[in-house]
Parts: C-alpha cells; sequence; structure tokens
C-alpha cells in the first residue's frame, strides 16, 4: 500500500508539474522584478516613474508609446545585407523597420521564407531614441538624413558604418551611427548629442526596444517577454506583471525582449547605474526602455553614448560568443545546472551524428545508463514487492474491518522479509530533477527548431503529426492530425504500469491505470523532441525492468 501511493505520489507531481506548466507558467524559473535596487544617479526609481507620468500628462504623449505609427511620405529606407542577416532601416527615426535571419525560416518547409525578427503590425520600428523629459519634442518622429547615397549597403569582407543626422529647431544635434560587421549579430550603435542652441540640455536619453507579442503567448508555457541583466541577476517580467513592477533601476549589463527562440537586446558599452522602464498596450505592443541620464550639456558642449545591439537566435554558444554576457538570458528553470550540460551534450553528439532525434535518443540512453544501479535496485525492490502481495492480501482479508491491526500486520511482513516499502520509489525521486532539467532544455532548445528526424516527423520542437484532418480534435491543438509517437509513448506507460506491483486498494489501482491515459493527453501538444526522448526512456525503462524480473535476485 505504502509503495502504490508513492508511485501514485510521483505520478501526480508529475502530472502537476506538467499541468501547472502547459496551463499557467508564462516563463521557467527566473529572478523576480527587482523593486528596490539602487537609485540611479539622478532620482530614485520610483521618483522618476512619477516625473514621467506627469511629463506624460503635460504634453499628452508616452515615453513608452509604441503604437504603429505611419511613415512620412519623404522617407528612405535603406537596406544593409549581410551574410547572416538583411536590416531595413528608416531614415524617420533612423530605426530598424525589418531584421531578416538567413539561418533561419518562419516554418519547417524548404521553401518558406526567412525568419522576420521585427513583425509587420510593428510600423513605428525598432532602436528607437528620444528624452523622456520631452525637452525635445519633435524628436520621437524626426526625419534624420543618413550619409549614403546608395539604398542598399553590402557588408561582406569589412564592417560598413551607417550613419544618420538630425538637428533639433532649438539646435540640438542627434547622431546615430551603426557599424555592421560580416560575421556576426552584434551591431555597434553610437549616439551622439551635441548642443549647438543657447540654453543647457538636462534629460534623460531613452533608448527602446519596441515588437508586437505574438498572439499564441497565453498557451505557451515557455518565457516571453522583456528581460534584463541588473546587478548581474537575470530579471524577467511576463506580460501580465509588467503593469505592476514597470520600472526597474540598477547596474544594467543589457536589456531585451524574447520569445521562445530569438531575442532582441540593447547592451550600453559600459555597465552603469540606469533605470528600465516596460509597457504594453492593448494591441500587445510591447517596448522596453533604457532610460541613460546625460550630463547637463552647456552651449558648445557634446557627450557621446555607445551600445551594442543583438537581435538572432537564443542560441548559448552564440550567445556566448557575444561576450557580453548574453548567454544568461537562457534559463532552464529550477535545474538550470542539469540542463545546460545536457544542451551541450546534444549538441556534442550532433556534431558527429546530423541529426538531433537521433542525438536525442543517444542522449537517453548515456542518462540511463548513468543512473542504471539506481533503477536495478528500485526494480529489484518491485520484485520482491510482487512475492509478497499474495501473503499482503490475505492479510488485507483477514484485517478488512481492523486497519491499525492490518498496517502493523504489513510492517511486520516488510521486517520479517527485510524489504523496505520505499526501495522502488527512492531511486526514482532522486532521477526526477534530471527528467525536469531534460523537459525544459529540449522545449526551449533552438537547436530542435525545424530540426528533421525521419518521415512524418520533421520538426523536433512542434507536435508529430501523421495526415492532416479537415477538422478539430478535442485536447489538441492545430494542425490537426495522428500523434503518433505520442501514441505509442501512452502504450509504453501502459506496459509500464502493467509491470508495477499492483496496489491494494482498488481506488489506487484505478488512478494508476489512468495515469498513462492522462499523460497521452497532455502530451499530445508537446514538442516531437519532448516525446521522443520520453518514449526511448520507457522503452530502457521496460528493457531494464524485464532484464532484473529474469535475474535471479
Amino acid at each position: 500500500m505504502e509503495q502504490a501511493r508513492m508511485f501514485i505520489a510521483i505520478a501526480l507531481s508529475f502530472l502537476v508539474f506538467f499541468v501547472w506548466n502547459y496551463f499557467f507558467i508564462e516563463k521557467p524559473a527566473d529572478s523576480p522584478v527587482q523593486k528596490n535596487l539602487p537609485a540611479t544617479n539622478t532620482q530614485p526609481a520610483l521618483e522618476q516613474k512619477k516625473v514621467m507620468t506627469q511629463s506624460n500628462e503635460a504634453t499628452g504623449s508616452s515615453v513608452t508609446s509604441n503604437s504603429p505609427e505611419k511613415l512620412l511620405k519623404d522617407d528612405t529606407l535603406i537596406t544593409v545585407d549581410t551574410p547572416i542577416y538583411t536590416v531595413v532601416l528608416s531614415e524617420q527615426k533612423a530605426c530598424f523597420n525589418s531584421f531578416i535571419l538567413k539561418n533561419y525560416r518562419e516554418n519547417a518547409s524548404a521553401d518558406s521564407s526567412y525568419k522576420e525578427l521585427i513583425q509587420k503590425e510593428n510600423q513605428a520600428g525598432t532602436i528607437l531614441t528620444h528624452f523622456f523629459g520631452n525637452s525635445i519634442p519633435d524628436m520621437k518622429n524626426a526625419l534624420f538624413a543618413s550619409t549614403v547615397s546608395n539604398q542598399k549597403i553590402v557588408v561582406k569582407e569589412s564592417p560598413q558604418v551607417l550613419t544618420f543626422s538630425w538637428i533639433s529647431n532649438t539646435g540640438i544635434h542627434v547622431t546615430k551611427s551603426y557599424r555592421f560587421y560580416p560575421d556576426r549579430y552584434l551591431i555597434d550603435l553610437d549616439v551622439l548629442i551635441e548642443n549647438r542652441s543657447q540654453s543647457v540640455l538636462n534629460d534623460t536619453l531613452v533608448l527602446t526596444l519596441n515588437n508586437k507579442i505574438a498572439e499564441h503567448r497565453k498557451s505557451s508555457y515557455g518565457f516571453e517577454g522583456p528581460g534584463a541583466l541588473i546587478n548581474n541577476q537575470l530579471t524577467t517580467v511576463t506580460i501580465d506583471d509588467i503593469k505592476e513592477s514597470p520600472v526597474s533601476s540598477g547596474k544594467i549589463k543589457w536589456i531585451s525582449i524574447q520569445d521562445r527562440y530569438f531575442i532582441s537586446s540593447l547592451i550600453p558599452r559600459q555597465e552603469k547605474e540606469a533605470t528600465i522602464e516596460m509597457a504594453i498596450d492593448a494591441n500587445q505592443f510591447l517596448s522596453t526602455n533604457y532610460l541613460e541620464p546625460i550630463q547637463s550639456l552647456s552651449p558648445g558642449q557634446a557627450q557621446s553614448n555607445g551600445y551594442q545591439i543583438f537581435m538572432g537566435p537564443k542560441s548559448v554558444s552564440v550567445l556566448k560568443d557575444a561576450n557580453v554576457d548574453l548567454d544568461k538570458a537562457i534559463h532552464f528553470g529550477f535545474f538550470d545546472f542539469i540542463a545546460k550540460p545536457c544542451l551541450w551534450l546534444m549538441n556534442f553528439l550532433y556534431r558527429y551524428i546530423p541529426n538531433y532525434g537521433v542525438a536525442i535518443v543517444i542522449l537517453t540512453v548515456l542518462i540511463k545508463i548513468l543512473f542504471w544501479p539506481l533503477g536495478t535496485k528500485s526494480y529489484k525492490s518491485m520484485n520482491e514487492m510482487k512475492k509478497l502481495q499474495p501473503l499482503m492480501t490475505e492479510i488485507r482479508e483477514k484485517y478488512k474491518d481492523d486497519k491499525k491491526r492490518m498496517n502493523e500486520e504489513v510492517m511486520g511482513l516488510y521486517k520479517t522479509y527485510k524489504i523496505n516499502p520505499l526501495g522502488g520509489c527512492l531511486p526514482m525521486i532522486a532521477q526526477i530533477p534530471v527528467f525536469f532539467a531534460l523537459y525544459q532544455m529540449l522545449y526551449g532548445a533552438i537547436e530542435l527548431r525545424h530540426a528533421p528526424f525521419f518521415g512524418w516527423i520533421n520538426d523536433l520542437s512542434a507536435p508529430d503529426r501523421l495526415f492532416q484532418f479537415g477538422f478539430s480534435i478535442p485536447f489538441m491543438d492545430p494542425p490537426y492530425g495522428v500523434p503518433v509517437l505520442t501514441i505509442i509513448m501512452g502504450a509504453t506507460m501502459l506496459i509500464q504500469q502493467k509491470m508495477q506491483p499492483p496496489a491494494g486498494d482498488p481506488t489506487q489501482a484505478k488512478m494508476m491505470m489512468m495515469m498513462p491515459v492522462v499523460f497521452t493527453v497532455i502530451f499530445i501538444n508537446f514538442s516531437s523532441g519532448l516525446v521522443l526522448y520520453w518514449l526511448i526512456n520507457n522503452i530502457l525503462s521496460i528493457a531494464q525492468q524485464y532484464l532484473v524480473s529474469k535475474t535471479k535476485i
């Protein structure tokens, strides 16, 4: 009875984990928003938020307004083409209007278009600049002048610089210079502020990452939204929490907007005390603002602020190569310290066997070998429990009206035969952290995005579907088809269940038999990479349990 209860507890813990992640969690376990961080060198974060609100009310504008705006008629678009991406910049606001990654596609089909990081609905663009104090009110929609005569720049062998300049009506000169490299996603950005007016300029420069959040985010159980590295700690904010905690301050290494597989980030060249401010509007346009106070600029003075921009894949290796701690944006939850080595090992295997499905199979086998002694101990304990089932049945029948005496006799039986009723469960519990780590890693690894396995499984990041139905199926997300891999996985769970010692309590026995069905329904929308891992682990467990049962103890 004790063992059956333990099995139910383990199964329910898995069930609760999956259901909670699928329906309620929008991000892995990340650091909370830092509400009590040190103030910037101008004013505390809360006071600054108040000033921002007052400024918005006075001017009728908002520092975080990110709704799409129509481009000016005389605006010029400039395309910068590199071997790994193509970016389109607008002279209006000197911002990015399009950013296409050449090594990634929108979907798994061979003729799919390249991945666009700036949604078409985002006509406002990203990498925006203005002053939050509204000391230069016409800067938010300024029409800059570029330094190039050609509307297309090709970056092949050496870096290329594109500069935009603009002068306000009051005489403030703003220059935005971008430097593009042929072999990396990092882009240099220098913002030069020159005071050519007759008065002192004392304000805070705002740089904004702006994008539209995908419509399907609420059904996702991975993180999507704004993030930052503040005081060397990862800070992520769920979409629903932005209104409660829109401002945070401290030593900011970078700010970002990220989804399951891609990240757009702004990195100050010097880590300094600053403030980030986040907002999302009714149209799901999200902005993450970096607020950096400028020095009081007297007439004739200038100040240059340096940044880097990263727009690309959430790949650990790519982000590490950037050497700006962006790899800390990838976090696989509570067991991240286990998931990261597993990801490295999977990629290592892929170097020699260029199929991520096969790499997942080998990784699962290696982990199973690592835990083989614990599994053997667990299955031996189960076999011993099976031998006692007839005696335990007799005791339950004999003392069915005396629960206390029944439990005493059962415990005496364990003592007589020197059996630990939890011996079959404890080794399984020791493996749960690895299971959860792999679960998170296989969901979030960009390496599995559009990675084929074999046959109909052409995307290990998507659910497996054989055939396509023209009608919806309960509990199944589109596309609708036969989830072959998931059904096979459910069958292996049923076989495993049959091999377990039967529960003495009929209610417990029914619950245990329902677990494979429940898990199959839950897994029906999981990525095929996750299902493949679980299926292979089940098959290996069945084989190990069979071998142990045939071995004389």
